[in-house]
């Protein structure tokens, strides 16, 4: 699991405040797909926001670790029913695409 900063917390904060959440967590949990899916979603965006449809605030901070732990990502924030996430690119992607 990746570790933030206060400050790199608060700035990322700030770059998903306007973010919709692009992967959903229904009551059943975590599956493979969607473990695969946000694992996408990550590689393609770095900071994303995931909704969990869990009443469960434990579980939702479960969730958060697993999925932080799983694929290797920073966890920035959870609120309510929303978690977000970050992980960087590898620098083997950003030479592929010329940033």
């Amino acid at each position: 699991m990746l570790t933030l900063t206060s400050e790199q917390r608060r700035a990322l904060r700030a770059q998903a405040h306007p973010l919709k959440p692009v992967v959903f967590i229904a009551r059943n949990g975590l599956s493979d797909s969607v473990l695969k899916e946000i694992e996408t979603s990550l590689a393609a965006h770095e900071l994303i926001k995931i909704r969990v449809f869990d009443d469960d605030r434990k579980a939702r901070e479960t969730c958060l670790a697993t999925l932080c732990e799983t694929l290797d990502a920073a966890p920035v924030q959870h609120i309510g029913k929303l978690l977000v996430l970050w992980r960087p690119k590898p620098e083997n992607q950003n030479r592929k695409t010329g940033k």
